[in-house]
């Protein structure tokens, strides 16, 4: 008996170089990020200097509901709960921009793009959060130096949410260094002669024009 592959293509691929991770100070609601939310000046991009990520999941305390017709301890649903989440970052030997934006106490949001910033996919992770602590880890081994920073999960995440749509700016006209006043108000016909055009009348069928001639 053989199996049938499946039709439906699954595109794998790795977070690295494809997940975005972003620093926002404020958003009206975590469960429509705007674009201008996720932009710049109230997006702070992390995602170049993390090191490691650890926790940002959404979990749930299930309660046991035992009875005496089964030996199966069966549960339903608890409370859910972020446990606390951290990231570890590269430290900068010139700058201390990241520490700036993540003081101990800073309140905002730590908002994840899965897939990458794909406007339409439902792929945006948004946590409410607060630094909990900040400090640098020391090590003599052969590594980079790094700090951690830990965050309290505030309130609810909101998880899948919508990618917004991008910026779209229109195209400059094209402008055409050839044209003089000539070209701009008025025609010339057949024998080269100037006519300038006035529209006089206009209809949703034609419009009605006197032509000057340079013999008028």
């Amino acid at each position: 008996m053989s199996l049938k592959k499946s039709s439906t293509t699954h595109t794998r691929f790795l977070r690295r170089g494809i997940s975005k991770i972003y620093w926002l100070k404020k958003i009206n609601d975590p469960m429509w990020p705007t674009r201008t939310e996720i932009s710049e000046p109230n997006r702070f991009d992390l995602t170049n200097a993390v090191s490691d990520i650890e926790g940002w999941a959404l979990e749930n305390d299930p309660i046991e509901t035992p009875d005496m017709g089964s030996t199966f301890n069966s549960s339903i649903p608890g409370n859910d709960k972020a446990e606390n989440s951290s990231l570890t970052f590269y430290e900068d030997r010139h700058s201390d921009e990241i520490e700036q934006h993540l003081p101990k106490g800073a309140k905002g949001y730590i908002v994840l793009l899965r897939k990458g910033d794909i406007p339409g996919s439902r792929s945006v992770d948004v946590f409410p959060v607060q630094v909990a602590t900040r400090a640098a880890t020391y090590s003599t081994g052969n590594e980079a130096a790094k700090f951690k920073v830990d965050f309290t999960i505030t309130d609810e995440p909101s998880l899948d949410s919508v990618v917004p749509e991008a910026f779209h700016t229109l195209p400059k006209p094209v402008q055409h260094e050839d044209c003089d006043d000539n070209h701009e108000h008025g025609h010339h016909d057949h024998n080269g002669d100037h006519l300038d055009v006035t529209v006089t009348s206009t209809t949703k069928a034609a419009a009605t024009v006197r032509e000057h001639s340079d013999e008028e």
